[in-house]
């Protein structure tokens, strides 16, 4: 079995005793930086072996890896920290892995971005994560005009040397007044969840240097919808078209009849038939 288990981001508390006993029991660790988890192995007492799986490798070790797990092995994957592929490597041996018919077993536990959004009190039932957004400045404000018109919570990863950048260009593409949650070291002796406008973000995140240490979380809270639009009203009517004509009739219908756009429309028939979940964590 490949086991993907998920580790603290933080905390060494928050790891599961289920996740220590899946590691202490496999023949070997496949981790994206040996030196990072080889400390947290040791608090917990795992002598398992380790072999290092990271973004530079992945695609080269992850035959390797299979043709253990063909053999009859057992395998962990873990990442730095939280739930391994979630912007970190291992999705190379996982497709493989289910490929080749072989029972890949989730370990579940910490996630950065699910234990922002549970804090942030941003809106919560329907969310977009975006991991990191283009490194470059101006890949990473075309996609944020990409994205400026999305109503669900935007979730972003972020590093410390970019966060300034990134929060600027996110008040100049979503205007200033826009809500926000920056959470920073979550469940680390310096964790901080502040909220605000991105302009009061902007100027928080560079009052002080301490505010730009660690690695980052950002949300930022769904457009609103444009003015006279009535989304309930839009959503009532799309849902009793579905009930006898498919997602893009009904999309196209319900925009002529309410005014609205027809692409959000079918987006969300699309939704409310389960058909589709595109960028929805």
């Amino acid at each position: 079995m490949l086991y993907v288990v998920a580790t603290p981001i933080g905390n060494r508390g928050d790891i599961s005793q289920r996740a220590v006993d899946v590691l202490r029991g496999v023949d070997v660790i496949a981790a994206e930086d040996t030196r990072h988890s080889r400390p947290l192995l040791a608090h917990l007492g795992i002598a398992t072996p380790l072999i290092a799986l990271h973004e530079h490798n992945e695609r080269r070790l992850a035959p390797r890896l299979l043709r253990r797990l063909e053999a009859g092995e057992s395998v962990a994957l873990i990442s730095d920290a939280g739930t391994p592929l979630i912007s970190d490597p291992g999705y190379p041996l996982v497709e493989r892995a289910r490929g080749a018919a072989i029972t890949v077993v989730p370990v579940p536990g910490p996630c950065a971005l699910v234990c922002a959004l549970s804090a942030s009190g941003l809106p919560s039932e329907r969310f977009v994560f975006e991991g990191f957004l283009p490194a470059k400045g101006p890949a990473r404000r075309a996609r944020l005009g990409e994205l400026g018109g999305e109503r669900r919570t935007l979730i972003f990863y972020e590093s410390s040397h970019r966060i300034g950048a990134m929060l600027a260009d996110l008040r100049e593409g979503f205007g200033p007044g826009r809500g926000a949650v920056v959470a920073r070291e979550l469940t680390k002796k310096f964790e901080t969840i502040r909220g605000g406008s991105l302009a009061e973000l902007c100027e928080w995140i560079a009052s002080a240097e301490e505010h730009r240490r660690g690695e980052f979380v950002v949300l930022v809270r769904g457009a609103e919808p444009a003015a006279g639009e009535d989304l309930g009203e839009q959503e009532r009517v799309l849902g009793i078209l579905l009930e006898t004509l498919g997602p893009r009739e009904a999309a196209t219908l319900a925009a002529r009849i309410t005014g609205g756009r027809r692409n959000p429309l079918y987006r969300r028939a699309l939704e409310l038939r389960g058909e589709a979940g595109e960028g929805v964590c």
